[in-house]
């Protein structure tokens, strides 16, 4: 009986310190006395067998006609024209070998890896659409906040325009407190997503999970929209009367 074992001999040596080579023989069973009648004919390279995230598994290979029963079977065909294209061209040939040889469930690599995925994706797409969610909450949330602070300090406002404050020293006023505001709460996030990205870097696949434009993408709009919220109110603040802002509770 021969077989390929899909594992090489430094990957075998590291894990089980068993050699593998061609012509060594080996055998199913756990007992000392197993007999051995399957002989080593080649060893390939590591590869992923049932998904992209599995680890690479110590797996033995088969003739096909040495099964002793009939079974499926799997077939990889290579291209150098587009895969869906080359469909019809496999079913041909298939048929010219034998027309009663069924031929089902064609796919491509990549639809094959899509499907591997699908688990990974849907949680990911979910993911991103909380975090959408989130980042709106927090943008609605710091325009409230900020159009509340102003609106709570319109009496200041009034007094200070009163006292010969123009206008941009009201607004660069708000502002400064709201770069200070904004900058802490992006530092303190900065390090929180460093620290969570390490701790998810293990379920990622294909990415990293430090994404330069994704995190600066996110504080460049938190940093927009705060200095958005701090400058309408406090403008809007500014163009009050300040004998009404005086009056102003």
């Amino acid at each position: 009986m021969l077989c390929v074992a899909l594992v090489d001999d430094r990957h075998l040596v590291a894990r089980r310190q068993v050699r593998v080579r061609i012509g060594r023989h080996i055998g199913f069973g756990i007992n000392p006395g197993t007999k051995t009648p399957i002989e080593i004919i080649g060893i390939v390279k590591d590869a992923k067998y049932t998904g992209v995230r599995d680890d690479i598994p110590r797996q033995v290979f088969f003739a096909y006609m040495e099964n002793d029963f009939a079974g499926s079977a799997v077939m990889y065909v290579r291209t150098t024209n587009q895969p869906d294209a080359a469909f019809g061209a496999i079913r041909q040939v298939a048929r010219q070998l034998d027309a009663n040889l069924p031929i089902y469930n064609l796919r491509t690599l990549d639809h094959q890896i899509d499907q591997s995925l699908l688990n990974d994706r849907l949680i990911a797409t979910l993911s991103t659409a909380f975090g959408v969610l989130a980042t709106l909450l927090a943008v609605i949330g710091l325009y409230g906040v900020m159009a509340y602070t102003v609106a709570r300090r319109t009496r200041e406002i009034g007094v200070r325009m009163a006292l010969g404050a123009v206008q941009g020293d009201v607004v660069w006023l708000v502002m400064r407190e709201v770069l200070a505001l904004v900058g802490t709460g992006i530092v303190l996030g900065l390090v929180a997503a460093w620290g969570l990205g390490r701790l998810i870097s293990s379920q990622l696949y294909g990415v990293t999970a430090s994404d330069p434009l994704t995190i600066a993408g996110a504080a460049g709009l938190l940093l927009f929209v705060a200095l958005l919220a701090g400058y309408l109110p406090a403008r809007r603040a500014t163009r009050v009367n300040p004998v009404l802002a005086l009056r102003y509770e």
